[in-house]
């Protein structure tokens, strides 16, 4: 019997219980000499990433969102009254280039979710600031997307997001720090 991917094109579901898996012993096996052990957490967390994106994304679109909108208004909403922030701490804080913000900024001022004015120490420097709007729309969007994040780590034991949560950190800390793996004694 013929496998079912071969006739649509498509992934049997069943198949791609354990994608990571089925990667990595095909691996193995074309390739003995290397070990493919780092594909296990890698893979699966690229993997969880782009489905946890795309879980994301749902409910920034209810609210006629994308990621980078929503990232921007949050940004603003977290700055505190007056919610303002100049473009390029913006982009600091979202970790996307002034050009790319430049971008979110004016589809978010044509929508009516920000304005922008001169800096009043700055003449040269500009401001972006949200409006009531903006700051009504960012809440609202904002307590779903909370809710989303509590439904999908709901999928997790306290005590597994818990240690998750240290893990991450750690791994995320050592990255940023030094690119060096941490050598323990003994």
């Amino acid at each position: 019997m013929e496998h079912p991917q071969q006739h649509t094109g498509r992934p049997d579901p069943v198949d791609d219980v354990d994608h990571v898996a089925q990667i990595q012993a095909e691996w193995r096996r074309e390739r003995p000499d290397l070990d493919v052990s780092p594909q296990a957490v890698i893979g699966r967390l690229h993997r969880l990433a782009d489905r946890l994106s795309a879980e994301l994304a749902l409910v920034y679109q209810r609210y006629g969102l994308g990621e980078g909108e929503f990232d921007v208004l949050a940004a603003l909403r977290r700055a505190g009254a007056p919610y303002e922030r100049a473009p390029g701490e913006l982009a600091a804080h979202t970790m996307v280039t002034t050009g790319a913000m430049t971008k979110r900024i004016d589809r978010l001022e044509r929508a009516g979710l920000v304005t922008r004015r001169p800096a009043e120490d700055d003449r040269r420097g500009r401001v972006v600031a949200l409006t009531d709007a903006g700051r009504r729309l960012i809440d609202e969007a904002f307590t779903a997307h909370m809710r989303n994040e509590h439904r999908l780590l709901a999928h997790l034991a306290p005590e597994e997001a818990a240690a998750l949560q240290t893990l991450l950190t750690a791994w995320q800390t050592r990255l940023d720090g030094t690119g060096q793996p941490e050598r323990r004694a003994g």
